[in-house]
């Protein structure tokens, strides 16, 4: 469904130190510096990408808007979250565990990036 994702970012050196840490548990290489200062993690599916807004004003968070990411165990969640929380990220959200209903789980995990953008990582346990 998606081609790309772009977060808007202030620090990219602080943003980029971040998500190299917590996509490299999810399996991804780290991301690389475009001629314009922009990060890009390209993968088979799509790309992540981090900018600092060309509008000259400052990156904000979307309130209301989180990016989920895949992951294959709730082990990798649980490192993801580690990694992150030790690479700039911010804990959120409940501690990592179990949410849903009796119809759906997923083990997840809530960190936000260095500009305050809401990730969570996801492990389907029952659909």
């Amino acid at each position: 469904m998606f081609s790309h994702v772009m977060l808007g970012a202030n620090d990219l050196e602080a943003s980029k130190k971040f998500y190299d840490a917590i996509l490299g548990v999810l399996g991804y290489e780290p991301g690389v510096f475009d001629e314009y200062g922009r990060v890009f993690y390209y993968t088979p599916k799509g790309i992540l990408a981090l900018t600092k807004p060309i509008n000259g004003e400052a990156a904000t968070h979307g309130n209301g808007t989180t990016l989920g990411l895949a992951a294959r165990t709730p082990e990798i969640v649980d490192e993801w979250h580690k990694v992150g929380s030790e690479n700039g990220g911010i804990p959120c959200e409940d501690p990592p565990g179990i949410r849903g209903n009796s119809e759906r789980q997923l083990y997840l995990a809530y960190l936000r990036d260095p500009a305050g953008n809401k990730l969570c990582a996801t492990h389907i346990v029952r659909k």
